[in-house]
């Protein structure tokens, strides 16, 4: 994986303070602060000048909020650099550090911070290597503890967490605002391609190739092309467009997770196993981030399995359903990890009273999710396997409605069907009903 990207957050150029002191703060950063950020093993990321009139665009917005870690120097109290770490201190917890010339006044309401002072004079900073290996070790600790640095996060205890470089997959086209002419063109792509997948490929083509450079587009245009490719199936564009975006978007757990995915859905499951298990090494467990991880093992155990290579296939199963597991208690309310962590117990015969154990906590919380104001394909689609585990025949006729007239892009019901026809074959004649459910779900090709 890439190193983080740690963002800059300080005034650019020749500035002077009251009384006439002059700090070039491009040298600050070419021979301090970027020195020490790659010392860190991060790649550091200074904002063109970007704030015009008092304004600080957008693209600003997104670098700040989205870079893993943010160094603020403080000097001359900057009203931008103070805006900015406002910003940041308000949407994460951890990972920002500051500095500050030992000359400059801080105002009262930042005296408490854990600032590094360091010492500019004759266009030097003093004790420079020093100054530069105390900045880089900030940095690593940062990395490695995790430590709340925000102030506000510091101060009120149950202040919620915002999860910016996570938000939930299917709901960020409607969290982040941007041009409703893309917005558009790329929603009428998607609905052409549930009808033909080859038209609504041709038609997200064409709204690409319009965009021009991907580095000057905003982060929901970017997401939304991503995710749009996903919705016709079109998994290798997804993985050409993550290592085309800006680093500071494509290195997001989204972008990750999801190019993760479509890897695995071109047959390259040895690169996104790699690429979520960095991403539990780095960003802790995420029932997402496991829950596809317990894909590409249960892939590898079908593969395994077909090949007629049966140890590695138990393998295989079991790790998956390790993952699953992991995933579904990272976050008990995200029943998908669950259910395919009941389906794959079930199946695998072995954990009968986990299995007994576990069931009722996913059925509990699948049916909670149904409260929310808007349920999804996978709300429904989670009640249909449990009905189907559970043999209720009624029910699950009565999930299945729900769960068609819920499907948003074409590979979900696939994927659904795919879970029933392992359950179909391990039922034998007791599970012939199952076929009617999987052939609403993916019916053949004629």
């Amino acid at each position: 994986m890439s190193k983080p990207l740690c963002f800059v957050i300080m005034p650019f150029g020749e500035k002077q303070d009251a009384t006439g002191r002059l700090i070039n703060f491009d040298h600050i950063y070419e021979k301090f602060i970027r020195v020490a950020i790659e010392q860190a093993e991060m790649t550091p990321l200074r904002a063109d000048e970007e704030v015009t009139g008092g304004v600080i665009h957008k693209h600003m917005f997104e670098r700040l909020l989205l870079c893993d870690f943010a160094v603020a120097d403080l000097t001359f109290a900057n009203a931008n650099v103070f805006y900015e770490l406002g910003i940041r201190h308000g949407t994460r917890p951890w990972s920002t550090v500051s500095l500050f010339e030992v000359n400059t006044r801080l105002p009262f309401d930042v005296q408490p911070f854990r600032c590094l002072p360091y010492s500019y004079e004759n266009d030097e900073v003093k004790n420079l290597e020093n100054q530069t290996s105390e900045l880089a070790r900030l940095l690593r600790t940062a990395l490695e503890t995790r430590h709340t640095d925000s102030p506000l996060f510091q101060l009120i205890n149950d202040m919620p967490q915002p999860d910016i470089a996570h938000l939930k997959t299917d709901l960020f086209r409607d969290k982040v605002e941007y041009s409703e002419q893309v917005k558009e063109k790329l929603e009428e792509a998607r609905i052409v391609g549930k009808q033909d997948k080859e038209k609504g490929r041709q038609a997200l083509l064409a709204v690409e190739e319009e965009l021009g450079k991907l580095d000057t587009q905003e982060v929901g245009v970017l997401i939304d092309l991503f995710l749009s490719y996903r919705a016709v199936e079109e998994y290798e564009k997804m993985v050409e467009l993550a290592g085309a975006m800006p680093d500071y978007v494509s290195r997001t757990v989204l972008v990750q997770e999801q190019k993760a995915f479509a890897l695995n859905r071109i047959g390259k499951r040895e690169q996104a196993r790699k690429i979520l298990l960095s991403l539990t090494g780095s960003h802790g467990p995420s029932s997402e981030t496991y829950g596809l991880l317990g894909r590409i093992y249960k892939d590898l155990w079908e593969d395994a399995k077909k090949e007629g290579r049966r140890i590695r296939a138990d393998g295989y199963l079991q790790e998956a359903i390790d993952a699953y597991l992991k995933g579904f208690e990272a976050d008990w309310r995200d029943a998908y990890p669950g259910i395919n962590a009941v389906t794959l117990m079930a199946l695998q015969g072995k954990s009968e009273e986990r299995l007994q154990e576990i069931l009722p906590v996913v059925t509990y919380s699948a049916r909670r999710r149904l409260k929310k104001s808007q349920p999804d394909y996978w709300d429904y689609a989670t009640l249909l396997e449990l009905a189907v585990i559970a043999g209720n025949r009624e029910e699950a006729m009565a999930c299945l409605a729900q769960t068609l007239s819920s499907i948003r892009e074409s590979w979900e019901p696939k994927t659904t069907a795919r879970n029933l026809r392992l359950i179909r074959e391990a039922r034998g004649e007791e599970g012939a009903w199952i076929e009617a459910v999987i052939r609403e779900l993916d019916p053949p090709v004629s």
